[in-house]
Protein backbone atom coordinates (compact mmCIF):
# COMPACT_ATOMS: atom_id res chain seq x y z
CA UNK A 1 0.00 0.00 0.00
CA UNK A 2 1.24 3.26 -0.57
CA UNK A 3 0.71 7.54 -0.52
CA UNK A 4 -0.49 9.29 -3.70
CA UNK A 5 2.61 11.00 -4.00
CA UNK A 6 4.48 7.33 -4.52
CA UNK A 7 1.37 6.91 -6.98
CA UNK A 8 2.28 10.53 -8.57
CA UNK A 9 6.01 9.28 -8.77
CA UNK A 10 5.25 6.06 -10.83
CA UNK A 11 3.06 7.67 -13.09
CA UNK A 12 5.95 10.26 -14.01
CA UNK A 13 7.53 7.06 -14.78
CA UNK A 14 4.86 5.56 -16.90
CA UNK A 15 4.70 9.27 -18.82
CA UNK A 16 8.69 8.70 -19.35
CA UNK A 17 8.71 5.32 -20.94
CA UNK A 18 8.21 6.41 -24.63
CA UNK A 19 4.97 5.13 -25.91
CA UNK A 20 1.76 5.52 -24.13
CA UNK A 21 0.39 4.31 -21.51
CA UNK A 22 -2.82 3.66 -20.03
CA UNK A 23 -3.26 4.03 -16.23
CA UNK A 24 -6.76 2.84 -14.46
CA UNK A 25 -7.43 3.72 -11.30
CA UNK A 26 -10.37 1.68 -9.85
CA UNK A 27 -11.96 1.91 -6.34
CA UNK A 28 -15.63 1.98 -4.73
CA UNK A 29 -17.65 4.63 -5.06
CA UNK A 30 -16.64 7.84 -2.90
CA UNK A 31 -12.86 6.17 -2.74
CA UNK A 32 -11.41 9.03 -4.12
CA UNK A 33 -10.41 8.33 -7.47
CA UNK A 34 -11.21 11.17 -9.32
CA UNK A 35 -9.25 13.13 -6.77
CA UNK A 36 -5.77 10.84 -7.17
CA UNK A 37 -6.50 11.25 -10.89
CA UNK A 38 -6.63 14.78 -11.10
CA UNK A 39 -4.05 15.07 -8.66
CA UNK A 40 -1.65 12.84 -11.23
CA UNK A 41 -2.72 14.78 -13.81
CA UNK A 42 -2.11 18.25 -12.48
CA UNK A 43 1.44 16.82 -11.57
CA UNK A 44 2.09 15.87 -15.29
CA UNK A 45 0.36 18.60 -17.34
CA UNK A 46 -0.09 17.96 -20.29
CA UNK A 47 1.70 14.43 -20.56
CA UNK A 48 -1.51 13.44 -19.27
CA UNK A 49 -5.26 13.13 -19.80
CA UNK A 50 -8.29 11.75 -18.25
CA UNK A 51 -10.91 10.13 -19.75
CA UNK A 52 -13.09 8.48 -16.97
CA UNK A 53 -15.51 5.69 -17.24
CA UNK A 54 -18.49 7.50 -15.78
CA UNK A 55 -18.35 8.74 -18.91
CA UNK A 56 -20.12 5.68 -20.77
CA UNK A 57 -23.10 5.93 -18.05
CA UNK A 58 -26.25 5.29 -20.46
CA UNK A 59 -28.52 8.12 -20.98
CA UNK A 60 -31.16 8.92 -18.53
CA UNK A 61 -34.10 8.40 -21.00
CA UNK A 62 -32.70 4.79 -21.95
CA UNK A 63 -32.16 4.13 -18.27
CA UNK A 64 -35.98 5.01 -17.53
CA UNK A 65 -36.69 2.62 -20.76
CA UNK A 66 -34.75 -0.36 -19.48
CA UNK A 67 -36.46 0.46 -16.11
CA UNK A 68 -33.04 0.67 -14.15
CA UNK A 69 -33.13 4.54 -13.17
CA UNK A 70 -33.99 4.05 -9.85
CA UNK A 71 -29.81 2.42 -9.63
CA UNK A 72 -28.01 4.42 -11.97
CA UNK A 73 -23.95 3.63 -11.12
CA UNK A 74 -24.51 0.00 -11.06
CA UNK A 75 -22.56 -2.06 -13.63
CA UNK A 76 -25.35 -2.31 -16.04
CA UNK A 77 -25.90 1.18 -16.72
CA UNK A 78 -22.69 1.33 -18.51
CA UNK A 79 -21.89 0.69 -21.91
CA UNK A 80 -18.72 -1.57 -20.86
CA UNK A 81 -18.70 -2.45 -24.83
CA UNK A 82 -18.44 1.36 -25.90
CA UNK A 83 -15.73 1.58 -23.02
CA UNK A 84 -13.47 -1.00 -23.77
CA UNK A 85 -13.89 0.18 -27.75
CA UNK A 86 -12.16 3.63 -26.61
CA UNK A 87 -9.45 1.91 -24.52
CA UNK A 88 -8.46 0.08 -27.55
CA UNK A 89 -8.49 2.92 -29.55
CA UNK A 90 -6.32 5.31 -27.07
CA UNK A 91 -3.21 2.06 -26.99
CA UNK A 92 -3.53 2.34 -30.31
CA UNK A 93 -2.17 6.49 -30.46
CA UNK A 94 -2.50 5.92 -34.34
CA UNK A 95 -5.30 8.80 -34.66
CA UNK A 96 -3.96 12.64 -34.84
CA UNK A 97 -6.18 13.06 -31.74
CA UNK A 98 -9.02 10.80 -30.36
CA UNK A 99 -12.06 12.59 -28.37
CA UNK A 100 -13.86 10.77 -25.39
CA UNK A 101 -17.07 11.64 -23.74
CA UNK A 102 -16.92 12.84 -20.67
CA UNK A 103 -19.91 12.74 -17.62
CA UNK A 104 -21.31 16.00 -16.21
CA UNK A 105 -21.89 15.64 -12.75
CA UNK A 106 -24.06 18.77 -12.79
CA UNK A 107 -26.48 17.47 -15.35
CA UNK A 108 -26.02 13.88 -14.57
CA UNK A 109 -25.08 12.88 -18.59
CA UNK A 110 -22.68 12.27 -20.34
CA UNK A 111 -21.30 14.46 -23.06
CA UNK A 112 -19.84 13.39 -26.12
CA UNK A 113 -16.44 14.48 -28.25
CA UNK A 114 -15.66 16.73 -24.70
CA UNK A 115 -11.93 14.95 -23.99
CA UNK A 116 -9.24 15.49 -26.46
CA UNK A 117 -6.84 13.36 -26.73
CA UNK A 118 -3.46 14.17 -29.18
CA UNK A 119 -1.45 11.24 -30.32
CA UNK A 120 1.24 12.80 -28.23
CA UNK A 121 0.10 12.78 -24.88
CA UNK A 122 1.71 10.02 -23.20
CA UNK A 123 -0.20 8.85 -20.71
CA UNK A 124 -3.71 8.33 -20.50
CA UNK A 125 -5.83 8.25 -16.62
CA UNK A 126 -8.90 6.56 -16.74
CA UNK A 127 -10.91 5.97 -13.55
CA UNK A 128 -13.87 4.61 -12.11
CA UNK A 129 -15.73 1.48 -10.36
CA UNK A 130 -15.20 -1.00 -12.94
CA UNK A 131 -12.06 -1.42 -14.43
CA UNK A 132 -11.03 -4.37 -12.61
CA UNK A 133 -13.92 -6.59 -12.96
CA UNK A 134 -13.77 -10.05 -14.39
CA UNK A 135 -16.92 -10.01 -16.37
CA UNK A 136 -17.65 -9.87 -19.81
CA UNK A 137 -17.44 -6.99 -21.46
CA UNK A 138 -15.25 -5.51 -18.15
CA UNK A 139 -12.48 -8.46 -18.10
CA UNK A 140 -11.28 -6.67 -21.34
CA UNK A 141 -10.16 -3.63 -19.49
CA UNK A 142 -7.54 -5.02 -17.88
CA UNK A 143 -5.64 -5.81 -20.24
CA UNK A 144 -5.28 -2.38 -21.61
CA UNK A 145 -4.14 -1.07 -18.75
CA UNK A 146 -0.26 -0.89 -17.97
CA UNK A 147 -1.18 -0.32 -14.56
CA UNK A 148 -4.05 -0.62 -12.54
CA UNK A 149 -4.46 1.13 -8.68
CA UNK A 150 -6.95 0.60 -6.35
CA UNK A 151 -7.75 3.58 -4.26
CA UNK A 152 -9.10 3.22 -0.50
CA UNK A 153 -9.67 5.16 2.65
CA UNK A 154 -11.55 4.34 5.60
CA UNK A 155 -14.92 3.88 5.40
CA UNK A 156 -16.68 5.75 7.43
CA UNK A 157 -15.07 8.73 5.82
CA UNK A 158 -15.60 7.79 1.87
CA UNK A 159 -19.48 6.91 2.89
CA UNK A 160 -19.46 10.10 3.95
CA UNK A 161 -17.83 12.00 1.11
CA UNK A 162 -20.26 10.05 -0.74
CA UNK A 163 -23.60 11.55 0.78
CA UNK A 164 -21.86 14.59 0.28
CA UNK A 165 -21.45 14.55 -3.19
CA UNK A 166 -25.04 13.60 -3.87
CA UNK A 167 -26.15 16.56 -1.87
CA UNK A 168 -23.87 19.05 -3.35
CA UNK A 169 -25.19 17.90 -6.80
CA UNK A 170 -28.56 18.04 -6.01
CA UNK A 171 -30.36 14.93 -3.74
CA UNK A 172 -32.21 16.05 -0.67
CA UNK A 173 -30.42 15.14 2.78
CA UNK A 174 -32.23 11.83 2.93
CA UNK A 175 -33.02 10.44 -0.60
CA UNK A 176 -28.88 10.94 -0.63
CA UNK A 177 -28.17 9.07 2.45
CA UNK A 178 -30.70 6.07 0.89
CA UNK A 179 -29.53 6.20 -1.91
CA UNK A 180 -25.65 5.69 -0.84
CA UNK A 181 -26.98 2.97 1.40
CA UNK A 182 -29.11 1.08 -1.06
CA UNK A 183 -27.38 1.27 -4.15
CA UNK A 184 -23.73 2.76 -4.37
CA UNK A 185 -22.91 0.30 -1.22
CA UNK A 186 -24.31 -2.54 -3.56
CA UNK A 187 -21.59 -1.25 -6.23
CA UNK A 188 -19.24 -1.08 -3.64
CA UNK A 189 -19.58 -5.18 -2.71
CA UNK A 190 -18.67 -5.76 -6.11
CA UNK A 191 -15.84 -3.43 -6.69
CA UNK A 192 -14.17 -4.76 -3.45
CA UNK A 193 -13.98 -8.40 -5.11
CA UNK A 194 -11.67 -6.45 -7.48
CA UNK A 195 -8.87 -5.57 -5.46
CA UNK A 196 -6.68 -8.05 -6.29
CA UNK A 197 -6.44 -7.67 -9.64
CA UNK A 198 -4.62 -4.17 -9.06
CA UNK A 199 -1.29 -3.93 -9.21
CA UNK A 200 -1.24 -1.58 -6.21
CA UNK A 201 -3.18 -0.09 -3.61
CA UNK A 202 -3.32 3.55 -2.68
CA UNK A 203 -4.31 5.05 0.32
CA UNK A 204 -5.96 8.56 -0.15
CA UNK A 205 -7.51 11.10 2.55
Amino acid sequence: MIAPEEAIERARRLAAQGRRAILGIAGAPGAGKSTLAAAVAAALGDRARIVGMDAFHLAQAELERLGRADRKGAIDTFDGAGYVALLRRLRAADEDVVYAPEFRREIEEPVNAAVAVPRDVPLVITEGNYLLVDREPWAQVRELLDEAWYVVQDEPTRIRLLIERHIAFGKAPAYAHDWVHRSDQRNAALVATTRGRADLVVRVG
